[in-house]
């Protein structure tokens, strides 16, 4: 039995007006009851609504601000709430007495429910509309796969069904339904499996139908400090990259969205963008890719065996170091002579944290104020930066797939967060079927639920007694924080030497902390049990707010960013990725209350709650763009089967965060309205874009454009470096002169020189005692005089690369990945 609190007498201000109504606290939502009078002059409906209804539900808390203020004070007491979905709401009271029990029953029922089984998702009864779907069933592996072009029934593509982990004993996190090289047998991926993290060994995920190049996802390889190698991995990826050379591919596909007339196959027509339309960040990113191909010119090209398949490692290179240091790492590129490696600078979690807490610390004044958002605190914050980058990372592997005709092995640390968002939106860029509500729900369904996307982890549907916050009236009108930052998130060596401390006192009970990036902490089951009482959840399913992250809300926002650039692309329109950004956190459907497939199955799910996608498929008509034009014709501009954002183009997603378009980017339009002005000027000038001086001879000042970059650093790509079996090449300096580059150094003593540059930079973290050995006292005098070189030492170590022994005594890069 549903039990109903009721408070009179309340009053809720929101962008600084006041509306008086009731208030109601449920068992699974705060229910405000605002009384509708019509506007003087106007004629009441024969029934007119007697309330206006708003709600609010429990887990989409993210903070809760209790202010108290004594009667004798002749001000209200107040309850200020802050939605993940970034609604703003502050209640006031006149009753003390009802606004302390009103704050506690909110506390209760958002961070002390003990378990996800208590949330609304277990008892919510659908609306007639959802009650003849199931949504869970809209999500079929094999059909999706047959879809691309695999089925035990068609011509073999290179690629097989593999049920090797059908009981999910193989791979916990990773799905059921495993799509691997048909040449590589389930045994080769049985010894495979222990090299990578979690055992998540390349699998396919997407299959190009026009040139048959594969986007295949996997984990970190554990290369260690020791250089360790895995034959049987090599092979896998090998097979990955060479799945289709022995194809003799037409470009024959089955068309899954009617097209006016057949396309042309992207390797009988050329559908590059024109050289204006290519920016210099995607010409050096392309130039730096190819430029080790010595042969690329001459090189007859046979599909499946191209010269720039490359490996996508999506953590910054000193990231990656650091995991290596703790026997983790990247692929050494003289065991994978068949690709190139590509690191890209896309930070970890708790950067991305912490650049959203700076974008709520600009608008977190919303309820009480008409003001504008801090303009400074959303520069600040690099929010637009991360999303460019996550969008430029996707549009090089789609670049890669589509144009190039090449294979791309993509992961970060255990493969589950920067993994999904580019593996995702590379296949949003490549193939118009994920454009579509049908495709873009499978979409999510295959690489991020079905791939192991860490919703609960990353969400926390639990709350957490640390978002609920009580203020004395001494504190009134002080600056309620949205969050705790030390301003020390962005700094990427702190974030991976703290990993990497956090990996050797993991043992510690009290280190509550993840790992390196966020990516390699211990899965839920693998965690210590916690105390066990009535209000607290099991440690597997405990909200740890150092985990939480807004990556899958990033790639809504990049997602949208495409649809705005876009806009006859989609079938679905702006509104459907807002209101699933609100069901991610709402707990209403049993979707994204998991970590993993297994989690679900495990949990029931499908049995016990409804699929989010119920509620989109049952109002599809709310969520469609009117804009859309399904034709596919490569020969047609803007109706291309590829699409790239651009770059030059991203802007705040205004409606997500409760703001207006103008409070938002308004000084992004101020920007670019004055380089045009200046564009205009200078040519009223007859000024040259060197700047030459008129005929006239006209003494104005010389305007010159801004130099076109050189190298990467200049721009704004997120490619960090490149590196090869023979070369490892970062753009925008010299590697130092004390690293060797060639992967065939001859120079002895290189390894043992590096070596001792790596154990002087982390003696002082009080790393080393595992991994260098020696005592656990360390000489205090050694320690206090290395601390000048420590910094010299870890800068080296984040320029490339320095080189690590073979068991023939050859020499080779050490590669590196991020936490």
């Amino acid at each position: 039995m549903m039990q109903v609190k009721s408070i009179p007498n309340v009053d809720a201000v929101r962008f600084g007006d006041k509306y008086s109504g009731e208030l109601r606290l449920t068992d699974h939502h705060i229910v405000f009851l605002q009384p509708v009078t019509p506007p003087d002059g106007d004629v009441s409906p024969p029934k007119p609504p007697r309330y206006r209804e708003s709600y609010i539900a429990y887990p989409i808390i993210a903070h809760c601000t209790f202010r108290l203020c004594p009667s004798a004070s002749g001000r209200p007491s107040s309850i200020r709430i802050r939605g993940r979905d970034f609604s703003l709401i502050n209640f006031l009271f006149h009753d003390d007495a009802a606004s302390r029990d009103a704050f506690e029953h909110i506390r209760h029922r958002t961070c002390r429910l003990g378990s996800i089984e208590k949330l609304y998702a277990f008892t919510y009864q659908p609306l007639k509309i959802e009650k003849p779907l199931d949504g869970w069933s809209l999500y079929d592996p094999r059909a999706e796969f047959r879809r691309q072009g695999i089925s035990t029934k068609s011509v073999d593509r290179g690629w097989r069904i593999s049920s090797i982990n059908k009981d999910y004993g193989f791979s916990p996190t990773y799905p059921g339904l495993l799509v691997v090289p048909s040449k590589i047998s389930d045994n080769v991926i049985k010894y495979a499996g222990p090299y990578r993290s979690r055992a998540r060994i390349p699998v396919l995920t997407y299959l190009h139908s026009l040139n048959n190049c594969s986007i295949t996802r996997s984990s970190q390889p554990l290369v260690g400090f020791r250089g360790n190698r895995s034959i049987q991995d090599e092979k896998l990826v090998s097979a990955c990259f060479s799945a289709s050379a022995t194809i003799e591919f037409t470009g024959i596909e089955t068309p899954m969205i009617e097209t006016a007339e057949p396309s042309p196959a992207s390797s009988q027509v050329d559908i590059r963008r024109s050289s204006a339309e290519t920016t210099d960040t995607e010409r050096l990113e392309d130039e730096l890719i190819a430029g080790y191909d010595d042969d690329s010119q001459t090189a007859k090209r046979i599909y499946g065996a191209q010269q720039s398949n490359l490996i996508v490692d999506a953590r910054p290179t000193i990231n990656a170091l650091a995991m290596q240091m703790v026997g983790k790492g990247s692929e050494n590129m003289e065991y994978y002579p068949f690709a190139k490696k590509a690191y890209l600078n896309i930070d970890n979690i708790h950067v991305m944290r912490e650049s959203l807490n700076a974008v709520i610390d600009a608008i977190k004044d919303g309820d009480i104020s008409k003001l504008p958002p801090n303009r400074e605190l959303l520069i600040k914050s690099n929010w637009l930066k991360h999303i460019r980058g996550i969008l430029d990372g996707s549009a090089l592997i789609a670049r890669q797939v589509g144009i190039n005709h090449s294979h791309v092995l993509i992961h970060c640390s255990d493969g589950w967060d920067r993994t999904s968002q580019l593996s995702a939106l590379s296949q949003l860029m490549l193939d118009p079927y994920y454009r579509t509500i049908e495709g873009f729900v499978v979409l999510v369904e295959k690489d991020w639920l079905s791939f192991g996307h860490m919703f609960q982890q990353r969400s926390g549907p639990l709350g957490h007694e640390k978002w609920f916050v009580v203020e004395r009236d001494s504190m009134a009108g002080s600056a309620i924080q949205p969050g705790d930052a030390d301003g020390r998130a962005g700094e990427a060596l702190e974030n991976a030497l703290a990993g990497a401390r956090r990996f050797f006192h993991r043992s510690k009970p009290q280190e509550s902390s993840t790992e390196g990036d966020g990516e390699d902490q211990g899965s839920p089951g693998e965690s210590t049990q916690a105390k066990k009482s009535t209000d607290s959840p099991p440690a597997s399913e405990a909200t740890r707010p150092n985990e939480i992250s807004p990556v899958f809300h990033q790639f809504l926002d990049a997602t949208w960013q495409l649809l705005r650039q876009h806009p006859t692309r989609f079938e679905f329109n702006e509104r459907f990725l807002r209101r699933l950004l609100y069901h991610l956190h709402a707990g209403q459907y049993g979707t994204f209350l998991y970590n993993s497939e297994k989690q679900r199955i495990d949990a029931r799910a499908r049995d016990r709650t409804r699929s989010v996608w119920d509620y989109f498929l049952s109002r599809k008509h709310e969520f469609l763009n009117p804009e859309y034009d399904d034709t596919v014709d490569d020969r047609q501009s803007g109706r291309e089967r590829l699409l790239f954002p651009k770059l030059n183009d991203v802007r705040w997603w205004a409606q997500c965060f409760g703001r207006s378009d103008s409070e938002m980017n308004g000084y992004l339009d101020q920007a670019a309205a004055y380089e045009e002005k200046v564009g205009s000027y200078a040519m009223s000038l007859d000024l040259s874009p060197g700047g030459s001086p008129s005929k006239s001879g006209s003494r104005s000042p010389q305007l010159s454009s801004s130099p076109k970059p050189s190298s990467l650093p200049g721009t704004r790509s997120v490619l960090a470096a490149v590196e090869t079996a023979h070369e490892a090449l970062t753009p925008g300096h010299k590697p130092p002169a004390t690293l060797k580059q060639s992967a065939s150094a001859d120079g002895p003593g290189a390894f043992a020189a590096n070596l001792a540059k790596l154990r002087g930079g982390v003696t002082g973290l009080d790393l080393g005692r595992g991994l260098f050995g020696g005592s656990d006292k360390s000489n205090s005098t050694k320690n206090s005089s290395s601390k000048a070189e420590g910094g010299e030492e870890m800068a080296d170590i984040a320029n490339p690369l320095p080189l690590q022994s073979h068991n023939d005594g050859s020499e080779a890069p050490i590669t590196v990945t991020d936490s």
